[in-house]
C-alpha cells in the first residue's frame, strides 16, 4: 500500500495527473491505476475525476493526512535501520527563508564534515512555504522565523535573534550616520523585499508604527537585485544584519543599524515532531543546539559564523 500512498501524495503536490506521474517516474496510466486500486482497497472514492484532476473528495483529504504520516514513518523506519549498519546516510533537504541563506554554511559545513555520506539540499522558500514543504514531505527541516508562528506538530529550536540595518550606498543621503530610526527610514526612498516574505511584513509593521505608510519604489524577492539597486544611489534597502555580515565587506555599500526601536526576531530550525526522529534529522537538531550555544545571546556576527562552521 505504501507505493500507492506515494502516488496519492504526488498527486496532492502536483495537482495534475501527468506531472504527478512524471514526478513518480511512472506512466500516467500506472498512476491512475494505482490510485484506483487504493480506492478499491479502502472502499471509497478519493479523487474527483473529469477530463483533468479536479481535487480530492472529503474521504481523500482524510486519507492524505494519514498518507503523510504513514509514508513519513515508513521512510524514517528504513533510514533508522540503515543507519545501524552504516551511520547517517541519504538525502537531507533544508528549506530556508531567503535572508538567512548566506549563514546556512554554519550548519551545512560542520554537518557534512561529520556525516559525509549525507547529501544536502538547501532550498529558498517563504516561511509559509517552508511549513507546507515539511508537511508534504518535500523538506526535512526548515530555517525560518519562530516568533508567533503556529507550528503544530513541529519542533522549533531557536538559533539567533535577527536585527535590522539600512543598506545604503557610500556617497548617498546617509553618509556620516552611524544609526538611524525607523521614522527616518520610512522617509527614505526604498527598495524592499516582496510582500510574500515575512521579512517584508516585519519591515512594514515597523514603518507603520512610526506613522508612515510603506511605499517602496521597487520590490524583489532577490537580495542581489535589491543590492544592485542600492548601488545606484537612488534607493536604500532594509536587510537583516545576518545577511550583510555573512556576505562580508560590500564595496560601495554600508549598513546602518536601525534603532528606536531596536527590534529583533527569533530565527530557528523547525523539524517534524517525531519520536524516534530520523537519524539525519536528529543529527541536524543536535548540531543546531551546539550552534545556538556558540551564538550565545544571538548577536550573529561574521566571527560567530566562522566559529560555527569550524566546529
Amino acid at each position: 500500500m505504501i507505493d500507492k500512498l506515494d502516488l496519492l501524495l504526488a498527486l496532492s503536490r502536483e495537482q495534475h495527473f501527468g506531472r504527478a506521474a512524471e514526478a513518480c517516474h511512472v506512466t500516467q496510466q500506472t498512476l491512475s491505476a494505482g490510485v484506483k486500486r487504493l480506492e478499491g482497497q479502502l472502499g471509497t472514492r478519493l479523487v474527483q475525476r473529469g477530463s483533468r484532476f479536479q481535487g480530492f473528495t472529503p474521504e481523500g483529504e482524510r486519507v492524505l493526512a494519514w498518507a503523510r504520516r504513514i509514508v513519513a514513518d515508513t521512510r524514517a523506519m528504513r533510514e533508522d535501520v540503515a543507519t545501524l549498519r552504516r551511520g547517517p546516510a541519504g538525502h537531507l533537504r533544508i528549506a530556508a527563508i531567503p535572508t538567512v541563506l548566506p549563514m546556512i554554511a554554519a550548519l551545512t559545513v560542520p554537518y557534512h564534515l561529520r556525516y559525509p555520506d549525507v547529501r544536502l539540499s538547501v532550498l529558498s522558500a517563504t516561511s509559509d512555504d517552508i511549513l507546507d514543504r515539511i508537511e508534504n514531505l518535500e523538506a526535512d527541516a526548515g530555517l525560518t522565523y519562530l516568533d508567533g508562528e503556529p507550528f503544530g506538530r513541529l519542533t522549533a529550536i531557536p538559533l539567533f535573534r535577527e536585527r535590522y540595518q539600512l543598506l545604503t550606498a557610500v556617497g548617498g543621503l546617509h553618509d556620516g550616520m552611524d544609526r538611524i530610526t525607523w521614522a527616518e527610514v520610512g522617509r527614505t526612498p526604498l527598495c524592499l523585499p516582496t510582500p510574500d516574505l515575512q521579512n517584508r511584513r516585519i519591515i512594514d509593521q515597523q514603518i507603520r508604527a512610526s506613522g508612515i505608510e510603506p511605499a517602496p519604489a521597487l520590490e524583489s524577492n532577490s537580495m542581489i537585485v535589491l543590492m544592485s539597486h542600492v548601488r545606484t544611489l537612488r534607493w536604500a534597502s532594509i536587510m537583516p544584519a545576518v545577511l550583510t555580515e555573512a556576505l562580508g565587506p560590500l564595496p560601495g555599500l554600508r549598513a546602518i543599524p536601525i534603532v528606536e526601536p531596536d527590534i529583533r526576531q527569533t530565527v530557528g530550525i523547525v523539524v517534524p515532531e517525531r519520536e524516534p526522529a530520523t537519524p539525519m534529522v536528529a543529527a541536524l537538531v543536535g548540531l543546531c543546539r551546539q550552534v545556538a550555544r556558540t551564538l550565545g545571546d544571538g548577536a550573529l556576527s561574521a566571527q560567530a559564523l566562522r566559529s560555527c562552521a569550524a566546529q
